[in-house]
């Protein structure tokens, strides 16, 4: 018989979960509540002594100065409702596993003893004329993110009526039909080559589909693919890992384009071969040619970071990156998955990066904002939460220090926020008598995945993010981060890596497993997989699902055959899954399997090559700048008054002071300086190696409301104030690197975008 342990805050103790929950609750929802009280619930899963419960209630769970405790009931007397929230099947229970682990140790449970706990959090409210329909607004607009989680609610009534006894509560599991691989026919016209993008999610234009549909039945390949026992027609596992290839994420196509632009101020006529090769790495090498034996570059554009020379000892990584897209679903879940995710990029360069510091850029609209709202657009004041909130728990909870950021508003964020996350690392100019920076893999060499297992959520996070927002969005593409498992995991293979366990690693990107092999595959020659040995959580996903979830905290490593069995027997010490799952070969192809079974066989070639270069057209026409009133009023005092109360210049503390500056005992100076600590610091700091005075400057310039006139304007004043920041610290400037990020409106013209070539032309002129 399974149990349930409710521990709550002792009513001569302040609730402050409760207290935080109530004024949330009345600022949000305008709603009075008279007394909320919170409790967490530990729902075990395994028949124990009821003597051994309390002993665990004791001992375990209970704070007795402050907490009191509850077995097999619900701990409240005096309620009108009680709310209980918790995690749906698959999603990772951070508190659940960690109060397995001490249970097990508690009881002296051997590994195989069938315990599960699944972790939950009760509310109870009281309130006169509080109503269920009241309750059940509460958990849907506040409590509740109904992507990863569930709720139930219990009455006064129904309580009494079964002595407060309630049945613990766990996660269900819906077990799908036996999972399955299907063929799609593409040997159809343009409208069902059309109709199948859009129902799959591909984001995959009408070419793009033809393309495919061209390489899969010409006859060459055909006859190869019948001779390597695959069918016909494409399967669904290798037409959705070219969609996640091939996406805007991940191929940066417009970045790579061909844009015939034109001037309307110069009347110049100029043909540009992808933005990215003619101004990002063109400017890029100029300069690096020009500082000679100076130059402090040591990778760039090749990996999932760029990587500068910091000292003899060091070199430094740094990566930012968006989570926009999630974050306007689910602010809280996309947020975190946000900074967790950036994470992972800099642990995944060359042979793995030990994380510094993170900072972070915010931009909102207001959160007074008081006009209706456009479908399915959550309040800003609820994205401003849950994103702060989300990249807090990510960053705080992951040891990294948050050292630089900013937060802007404006009402043009009202469709979609803007949640830039980045993270600096070192890694050690040698690792194990090679280059940190490279990346070496040899024929035979295992695949492992490393790391949190895979799910539902996060499937189609590549695609998605290359689409607008609309009514249809899929939930699904939202994954959900678990940075306590992800600390484990960047602690296992910093250790790993140190005992020259591993050759290299990289993260598992937006398309997962699709990402991180299919790119190894290209490095490596070929590659071999088979999706029934990852590690799921929970049974029932199909394999194309397998293969392209990007659920979190996980990393694709590269182990050689002679170290594999040290590699998990640390990884086993750690308490960190690891799993092989495949080799690298010299075929030539990314070789997909399911229990043994070949499920997709696509070249490599074809698939990071096979896409067809983008043909646009840019046209910019001034922007006819408005006079300014240059007379002042009378009272220059309320002028003033009215400017420091802006959101765009009032204090930030609020924010600030909720991550934290000072883990890892580095930081120099802080995001908050000044005599009393209040007033916005120009940079952040950070001694990344405490046995040395060496430090680090991160500054960042961001300037969106420029692009109202010009966006070649916006783009310079924005490297202007960040090199400015720079220098007002100490910043070296000959030992100086800038990191862009571009967030655009779609810049390719259609018609439900009408004037796309004005903002391509914005972006040629941001690159320029």
């Amino acid at each position: 018989m399974p149990h349930r342990i409710e521990v709550y805050v002792s009513k001569s103790e302040l609730d402050v979960v409760g207290e935080k929950l109530k004024r949330r609750i009345k600022r949000d929802l305008g709603m009075d509540i008279d007394l909320i009280r919170s409790s967490d619930i530990y729902n075990i899963g395994l028949d124990i002594p009821y003597e051994k419960l309390m002993f665990l209630s004791r001992e375990v769970f209970q704070d007795r100065v402050i907490n009191g405790y509850c077995i097999d009931k619900i701990a409240f007397k005096d309620f009108d409702f009680y709310l209980e929230v918790g995690l749906l099947p698959g999603v990772t229970d951070d508190v659940g596993r960690t109060a397995e682990e001490a249970i097990a140790v508690a009881l002296d449970l051997k590994p195989d003893s069938g315990l599960k706990v699944f972790y939950s959090r009760g509310y109870a409210f009281k309130s006169a004329g509080l109503r269920i329909d009241d309750i059940k607004r509460i958990a849907k607009e506040i409590l509740v993110n109904e992507l990863i989680q569930d709720f139930r609610i219990v009455s006064r009534d129904e309580a009494s009526s079964s002595d407060g006894y309630i049945e613990p509560w766990f996660a269900k599991v819906d077990l799908k039909v036996k999972p399955e691989v299907k063929t799609i026919n593409l040997n159809v016209g343009d409208e069902e080559l059309i109709r199948i993008s859009k129902e799959r999610v591909l984001v995959l234009s009408l070419d793009e589909m033809k393309t495919i549909k061209d390489y899969f039945y010409n006859p060459e390949h055909r006859k190869k693919r019948l001779s390597e026992g695959m069918p016909e027609d494409i399967t669904d596992v290798e037409l959705e890992c070219i969609a996640q290839t091939w996406s805007e994420h991940c191929k940066h196509k417009i970045f790579n384009a061909k844009i015939e632009y034109y001037d309307g101020s110069s009347g110049i006529l100029e043909h540009i071969d992808s933005l990215f090769k003619s101004f990002i790495k063109k400017t890029t090498e100029e300069v690096r040619r020009e500082k000679g034996g100076k130059d402090i570059c040591v990778s760039v554009f090749t990996d999932n970071a760029g990587v500068i020379r910091f000292n003899s000892k060091y070199n430094l990584v740094f990566k930012v990156e968006t989570h926009n897209s999630p974050s306007a679903l689910d602010p809280y879940g996309g947020a975190l998955t946000g900074i967790v995710g950036v994470n992972r990029d800099p642990l995944g360069t060359g042979k793995g990066a030990k994380l510094i510091f993170n900072t972070d850029v915010f931009c909102f609209a207001s959160p007074f904002y008081d006009r209706s709202l456009p479908p399915r657009i959550l309040h800003p004041l609820r994205i401003l939460e849950g994103v702060r909130e989300g990249v807090e728990h990510g960053g705080n909870k992951s040891g990294i220090p948050t050292i630089n950021g900013s937060v802007v508003f404006d009402n043009s964020y009202l469709g979609k926020p803007l949640v830039f996350c980045g993270t600096a690392g070192v890694l050690p100019v040698r690792v194990c008598n090679e280059m940190g920076e490279t990346k070496e893999i040899r024929e035979g060499d295992f695949i492992v995945m490393v790391g949190g297992r895979i799910g539902a959520d996060g499937i189609h996070g590549a695609t998605f993010s290359s689409e607008e927002l609309h009514s249809g969005s899929p939930s699904t593409a939202v994954q959900i981060g678990d940075p306590i498992t992800q600390k484990r995991m960047s602690d296992f293979l910093l250790m790993a890596r140190d005992l020259c366990l591993y050759r290299t690693l990289t993260d598992n990107g937006a398309g997962g497993l699709s990402s991180s092999v299919g790119e190894l595959a290209e490095l490596a020659g070929g590659a071999v997989i088979d999706l029934s040995k990852a590690p799921l959580k929970y049974q029932g996903l199909n394999p194309f699902e397998i293969l392209i979830s990007e659920s979190q905290e996980r990393m694709t490593v590269v182990v050689p055959p002679d170290t594999i069995d040290e590699f998990l027997k640390l990884s086993q010490k750690f308490k960190v899954e690891s799993t092989v799952i495949g080799s690298f070969n010299k075929s030539g192809y990314f070789d997909i399997r399911y229990h043994d079974k070949r499920v997709g066989y696509l070249s490599l070639n074809f698939l990071h090559h096979g896409n067809k270069q983008m043909e646009l057209k840019a046209r910019f026409n001034p922007v006819r700048k408005n006079p300014v009133n240059l007379e002042l009023p009378e009272n220059l005092n309320n002028v003033l008054h009215k400017l420091l109360a802006s959101l765009n210049i009032c204090s930030k503390h609020y924010f600030v002071r909720q991550y934290d500056h000072e883990v890892q005992g580095g930081s120099i100076l802080k995001p908050l300086v000044g005599i009393s600590n209040d007033g916005p610091s120009d940079a952040g700091i950070v001694r990344p190696d405490l046995d040395s005075l060496e430090g680090v400057v991160v500054s960042h310039g961001i300037v969106p409301r420029y692009s109202n006139q010009d966006a070649y304007s916006m783009a310079a004043c924005a490297i202007d104030e960040a090199i400015r920041n720079y220098i007002a610290v100490g910043g070296d400037p000959d030992h100086m690197a800038g990191l862009d990020n571009f967030c655009w409106p779609d810049p390719v013209e259609s018609t439900s975008n009408p004037d796309g070539a004005f903002k391509l032309a914005q972006l040629v002129r941001a690159n320029k």
